[in-house]
């Protein structure tokens, strides 16, 4: 790897770069790689505000929503005068004042099976800021085949969970074998969520998607981390890799052709 840092960019990256654990080649590390980021909302706003900050070079973002006033209690890349416009064109704009050094990927369409898994192969990392299931299972799936790691975050009213879903481990198939039935899990839009909770949680997810990149200290693989705001409290519990998984077990499958995302997001036997 050539070091290739100019003075504007020691400057800006001064911090990281006198840290044992970055130093100028793990800047380098973060500017030559690639996230993409599957959600322009409350997980991914922060997310895509410090990963841009850190210097990655290269951010993916995918939504194909617009800006909506209710979003802007909590999503905080978007402005007021962003009100209407594509998420992921407001997205850009903000890291383009942020930080010259990134480039982003604005893919303004909707995740499905047909792009998933081509868009998931084309980057070094993926964070999972979805809020749907048929989402987060199509992610998972698509980058075990593509042996991509997935920084994945969900949250609920005051609360939040994190786990690290990483080629070596166990998958979200793992964790959670099958999604619970639509409509049985409201969203933030019918039970609210906390402006802060995100941004906590987002946070937790680009720390460890810089440290997928630098490839330095430990991530949450095989681990879920609870947060509670209210109460103010983090809990971790481990879960193992199930051999019977359908993803990641000893049949494992090698494309998404022919899954059905919808209803639990099984895969036949």
């Amino acid at each position: 790897m050539s070091l290739s840092l100019d003075s504007t960019q020691l400057d800006r990256y001064s911090r990281h770069i006198i840290m044992d654990e970055v130093g100028p080649e793990g800047q380098q590390k973060l500017l030559d790689g690639s996230a993409l980021v599957v959600g322009a909302g409350g997980l991914g706003a922060p997310v895509i505000q410090y990963l841009a900050a850190a210097g990655v070079g290269r951010i993916g973002v995918v939504d194909d929503d617009v800006v909506e006033r209710s979003n802007l209690q909590r999503q905080v890349i978007h402005a007021d005068a962003d009100v209407g416009i594509p998420k992921v064109e407001s997205a850009k704009k903000f890291v383009e004042r942020l930080n010259p050094d990134v480039t982003v990927d604005a893919h303004e369409t909707r995740l499905d099976t047909d792009n998933v898994e081509e868009l998931v192969a084309d980057y070094d990392v993926v964070v999972d800021a979805s809020d749907n299931f048929p989402t987060r299972y199509m992610v998972n799936d698509a980058a075990r085949i593509h042996d991509v790691p997935v920084a994945h975050g969900a949250i609920y009213k005051f609360e939040g969970q994190v786990t690290t879903l990483t080629p070596d481990g166990p998958c979200y198939r793992c964790l959670f074998r099958e999604a619970p039935e639509p409509g049985t899990v409201p969203d933030c839009a019918t039970t609210g969520v906390l402006g802060v909770l995100p941004g906590t949680v987002g946070c937790i997810q680009a720390t460890e998607a810089v440290k997928l990149l630098l490839e330095t200290g430990d991530v949450l693989e095989g681990r879920l981390l609870f947060y509670d705001a209210m109460d103010m409290t983090f809990e971790t519990v481990p879960y193992r890799e199930n051999p019977d998984c359908p993803v990641c077990g000893e049949s494992a499958i090698d494309s998404i052709e022919g899954i059905e995302y919808s209803g639990g997001c099984t895969i036949a036997d």
